[in-house]
């Protein structure tokens, strides 16, 4: 673990909850708002029971608390060079973050230690200050409900003047892409910060309405065998999701996704083998079979070529 369990996600939303009980603040509705607001999805099927029901020993039946001084939290220096180490990251600094009183501490390793191998090499050039200074005009409108006057370059090389109001940032990490949602005059776009040329805030105009394409999702029966639901969680934690135990050592899990993202979700779900079991919706499942049959025939098509002599992998090597 990088950081010490003390000052997890966990006992950090156990904190805010003792200090509420501490203050003579705390309902069990308030209870279950903050372990759905502040932890995970599926701490609402432990948290409230353990702390409720006395296994901690945290909180008395009534919902008062016999600690007698408020929790505190303060970071450790592992958490600090962590947080030195994130600061390092050139997205990070799209943002301009505060960085006070983080001047002397060593980061844990350099942004160009890790080697990514899952996601394309062609990203975002997030040190070109014609991109850092869109992205900051662009933060800025979205922050104070300004619209934008901006000039794309489109992929045929055609530099088009969008009035647009924005309304969300997203990031592609497969793309390593930002991308930027709004509302124009005629139709709403999705724009990629890498080809806006130039953009300008355009104050005192009404803002457009905008309509947010719906999420698509998937469900999925999933046997906890070999930690898969701790494993599941993690490797979807970027998802909103809903998780629900069936019975002992199997759940029910429903993710929601962008209709982009949607072959890379076949892959990722397949990547569990039989751990998972895609109920629904039926044009996921078909997704899933056809994946299958294109694999089954790239096998077959690789075992015929070794039959006929064609080198192998090690021998092209």
């Amino acid at each position: 673990m990088m950081f010490n369990e003390i000052f997890s996600s966990y006992y950090r939303v156990t904190a805010a909850i003792l200090r509420e009980a501490a203050r003579g603040a705390l309902t069990e509705r308030k209870l279950f708002a903050m372990v759905r607001e502040q932890a995970f999805g599926e701490s609402l099927l432990t948290m409230p029971d353990d702390l409720m029901g006395g296994k901690w020993h945290l909180l008395r039946r009534d919902l008062t608390t016999p600690l007698r001084k408020v929790p505190e939290t303060p970071l450790t220096l592992l958490e600090k060079r962590w947080l030195k180490t994130l600061l390092a990251d050139p997205r990070i600094q799209l943002f301009s973050p505060e960085v006070s009183g983080l001047e002397d501490i060593d980061p844990l390793f350099a942004p160009e230690d890790i080697v990514y191998y899952d996601r394309y090499a062609d990203g975002d050039d997030y040190a070109s200050p014609e991109y850092i200074a869109s992205f900051r005009t662009i933060l800025q409108a979205l922050r104070e409900k300004e619209n934008l006057v901006v000039d794309y370059e489109t992929r045929d090389g055609r530099r088009p003047r969008i009035f647009l109001t924005p309304y969300y940032l997203e990031y592609s990490e497969k793309d390593d892409r930002f991308r930027l949602a709004g509302a124009g005059l005629t139709r709403q776009f999705t724009m990629n910060l890498a080809q806006i040329r130039g953009c300008i805030l355009q104050r005192g105009r009404e803002r457009l309405p905008f309509e947010e394409s719906p999420k698509r999702s998937v469900t999925f029966e999933l046997m906890d065998h070999r930690n898969a639901l701790e494993r599941v969680l993690l490797h979807f934690s970027h998802l909103e999701k809903e998780t629900r135990k069936l019975e002992e050592g199997k759940y029910l899990v429903t993710l929601k996704y962008d209709k982009e993202d949607e072959t890379e979700l076949v892959i990722r779900i397949l990547s569990f083998g039989p751990f998972i079991r895609v109920t629904e919706p039926d044009s996921f499942i078909d997704l899933i079979r056809k994946r299958l049959v294109k694999q089954m025939a790239l096998c077959n098509e690789w075992q015929e070529a070794q039959e006929d002599g064609a080198p192998g992998i090690d021998e092209m090597s």
